[in-house]
């Protein structure tokens, strides 16, 4: 009976142990991020998590995760950041490519109208490196100032679109004043999540 009762107490402490260096984060919709996220030795910290929904029905589309070296909730202090940042998509449905080339297209449209010529062949070629995503795949975009925005589908680097207009050009599709759902940029700038 001792040694049950031993062994019960060190797989108690055992598990206690290694719950005290599980990093906190945060949660939307069973989609989980950490606090922090590093970029060519920077450390970023997570500045909120939003909700993109799509069609009147409010379809739940990917949890957007923006990860900054000063959180703000101000969008314009952000989209005027010289520092790096890291914007994550990680899809909670399936979503073919077309849609996703249509969603950029029409953000760059809507919150860039004076720079569309300047950007239109990058935007061509981010729009090239779409694929269908899949319920759990992610997209990442890394904002690299001086360099410009860093793409990775699904763990796979696409390779970098240069300039720093188009690195907020593109934030700006969740931060400019028409983004594709106003609770995603609440949830972006700090706001809650859904």
């Amino acid at each position: 009976m001792k040694t049950d009762m031993k062994r019960m107490l060190l797989r108690a402490l055992v598990v206690a142990a290694l719950g005290v260096g599980v990093a906190h984060g945060k949660e939307c919709k069973g989609v989980n991020f950490p606090d922090q996220a590093q970029v060519e030795g920077s450390n970023l910290t997570l500045n909120g998590l939003g909700l993109r929904q799509a069609t009147a029905f409010k379809v739940n589309v990917y949890v957007a995760a923006l990860y900054v070296s000063k959180t703000s909730s101000d969008p314009n202090a952000l989209l005027g950041s010289t520092a790096p940042s890291e914007l994550v998509l990680q899809f909670v449905r399936n979503v073919g490519a077309d849609d996703l080339r249509k969603g950029w297209t029409e953000g760059f449209e809507k919150n860039s109208k004076g720079e569309l010529t300047a950007l239109k062949e990058r935007i061509a070629t981010l729009n090239g490196w779409m694929a269908d995503v899949k319920t759990g795949d992610k997209l990442t975009f890394v904002h690299k100032p001086g360099t410009g925005l860093d793409v990775n589908v699904n763990g796979a680097a696409k390779g970098t679109i240069k300039g720093d207009d188009f690195a907020k050009a593109f934030l700006a599709i969740w931060l400019g004043a028409d983004p594709p759902n106003p609770e995603i940029k609440a949830g972006l700038l700090g706001g809650a999540c859904g």
